[in-house]
C-alpha cells in the first residue's frame, strides 16, 4: 500500500533527499502555500502525512483531512499544531527534537558574550558620528569577566544542556531551573539546580531561555521576573517569543535594571504594526539602546548542516510513523 506525504511549504522544491529516505512506500506531493486553507479538497483527501515547517494546523484544518495519520513538525517547537484535536482524531504528531541543537546553543552563548564583552557597543560607537573615544567601555556595568558571573538557564533539555556546557567551559557558574527533570540530572554535567524560578532569577548575571512554549511557560518572564534578576544582568531568548513579555523587557532595559538583551524570537513573527515598543525603539536606533540590544530574525537554529539534518530526520520520522508500528518523537497532548 502506498501512502502520500504532502509538503505545503517551499521546501517541496527539491525533494531528492526525502525521496531516497521514503523509498517506494511513500508518494511525495506538495506545492508552496501560505496556509493549509490554500490546499484543495482533493489534496487534503489524498494526504496521509503532512510535513509542516512554519504554518499552523488547527482543529478546523484537520477536519479537511479524512485520511491523515501523521503530522511532522520540521523543527522542535509544536505550538502551532492543535495536539488535542489531533489526538481526538487519532492523528500522531511528531517533531524533530535533535536538529539545530548546537546551532541554537552557540547562538545563545554568542548573544550573551557579544553583549557581555561590549562588542556590539564598540561596533555601534566606533562608526558613530562623532566616533566614540578609542578606549574600553568603563561605565554601565555591561562588560564583565565570565568567571565572576552566574549563567542561568530555564529549561535543561537538549539545547539547554548544550548551552550549559558551553557556558561552563567559558568559566561561568551555571545554574538551571527545570521542574520536569528528575533529581540528579544536574550531576551528569556538573551544574547546579534551582528548585524554583525565583531561586534561579535572583542569582543570574545572565539568563538564557531554553524552554518550549506551553501553558506554563507562556508569559513566564515578565517585568516582575526581570526585576528579580541581579542589577546589570543580561537576558537572552532563543526559545519562543511568547515566553517573554517585550513590554517588561523594554521597561527593564529603559530603567537600567537590565544591562542588555539578545533575542532571536518575538511573540509575533515577523513583527507587524503596531510594533512593540522595544522593537520600535531598536529599529529607530534610539541612543539609550546603543550596544544594549541585539535582535536576530529567528535564525538561531539555522546552518546549512542543520537544514539538511531537519529534512533527513523529518523524513525518517514520517516514514516510521506511516510505515511501522514504532513512531518516533511523538508529542502527546498532555505535554503542556
Amino acid at each position: 500500500m502506498t501512502v502520500t506525504v504532502f509538503y505545503p511549504e517551499d521546501q517541496y522544491a527539491n525533494i531528492e533527499i526525502e525521496r531516497e529516505i521514503f523509498g517506494d512506500g511513500i508518494t511525495i506531493a506538495g506545492r508552496t502555500t501560505g496556509a493549509i486553507d490554500e490546499m484543495t479538497d482533493a489534496e487534503c483527501a489524498a494526504t496521509n502525512g503532512l510535513m509542516i515547517q512554519r504554518i499552523a494546523v488547527t482543529r478546523a484544518h484537520m477536519q479537511r483531512f479524512p485520511n491523515l495519520k501523521c503530522i511532522v513538525r520540521m523543527g522542535v517547537g509544536y505550538d502551532k499544531l492543535d495536539r488535542v484535536a489531533a489526538a481526538e482524531r487519532g492523528i500522531v504528531i511528531c517533531n524533530v527534537p535533535d536538529y539545530g541543537t548546537t546551532e541554537v546553543a552557540d547562538h545563545a552563548i554568542t548573544l550573551a558574550m557579544t553583549l557581555r564583552r561590549g562588542i556590539i557597543h564598540y561596533h555601534d560607537t566606533q562608526r558613530a558620528d562623532p566616533v566614540a573615544p578609542w578606549r574600553p567601555l568603563m561605565t554601565g556595568g555591561l562588560v564583565r569577566r565570565s568567571g565572576v558571573q552566574t549563567f542561568g538557564i530555564v529549561g535543561l533539555g537538549r539545547i539547554g544542556t548544550a548551552a550549559a556546557l558551553r557556558a561552563k567551559a567559558l568559566g561561568f557558574r551555571v545554574v538551571f531551573f527545570d521542574p520536569n527533570l528528575p533529581n540528579g540530572a544536574e550531576l551528569a554535567i556538573g551544574v547546579e539546580r534551582a528548585r524554583t524560578l525565583e531561586a534561579l532569577l535572583i542569582q543570574c548575571d545572565v539568563l538564557s531561555i531554553h524552554a518550549p512554549l506551553t501553558r506554563e511557560t507562556r508569559g513566564m518572564i515578565g517585568g516582575k521576573e526581570l526585576a528579580q534578576l541581579k542589577p546589570g544582568a543580561v537576558f537572552v531568548n532563543t526559545a519562543r517569543g511568547p515566553i517573554a513579555d517585550l513590554d517588561g523587557l523594554y521597561d527593564s532595559l529603559k530603567s537600567g535594571h537590565l544591562a542588555a538583551a539578545g533575542i532571536d524570537v518575538v511573540p509575533i513573527e515577523p513583527p507587524v504594526a503596531p510594533l512593540p515598543r522595544l522593537i520600535a525603539a531598536y529599529r529607530a536606533r534610539e541612543p539609550w539602546l546603543t550596544g544594549r540590544l541585539v535582535i536576530t530574525p529567528h535564525s538561531a537554529y539555522y546552518s546549512p548542516e542543520a537544514h539538511h539534518d531537519t529534512r533527513v530526520k523529518a523524513a525518517e520520522t514520517m516514514r516510521a510513523a506511516l510505515l511501522s508500528n514504532r513512531p518516533q518523537n511523538v508529542i502527546t497532548p498532555d505535554m503542556d
